[in-house]
């Protein structure tokens, strides 16, 4: 996918909180209030949020914040390696869920059937 169409999807998202800002600014506002205080510097730096954040975007699989985090995790230092390691990391969550899943609630679900 080009970086225009990225671009557009993040900037559509922005125009939308925009337009959602027009009519519920102090639910607006206090989003943004929280995640500024969520996404600040503090223990964890904010590069590293933005890698957090990017991982459970694409084990959410949530376009706009996907192409939004790796943007911001760019812009706070990041490396492309470092961008492409959290998505290794996201992948082996994403898988190691289904795995849980069919490894514990399938076979609880196959019961007796399984001897």
């Amino acid at each position: 996918m080009s970086t225009g169409v990225m671009d557009h999807k993040v900037d559509a998202y922005k125009i939308g909180i925009g337009h959602m800002n027009d009519k519920q600014p102090q639910l607006v506002e206090a989003y943004h209030e929280f995640t500024g205080e969520c996404f600040k510097e503090g223990s964890l730096s904010a590069k590293h949020k933005q890698l957090i954040a990017l991982g459970i975007a694409l084990f959410s699989n949530n376009e706009v914040c996907t192409y939004y985090h790796v943007q911001e995790a760019i812009s706070k230092g990041a490396s492309a390696d470092e961008v492409l390691e959290a998505v290794g990391v996201a992948a082996a969550l994403g898988g190691a869920h289904a795995m849980s899943q069919g490894v514990t609630r399938v076979q609880e679900a196959l019961g007796s059937t399984l001897s």
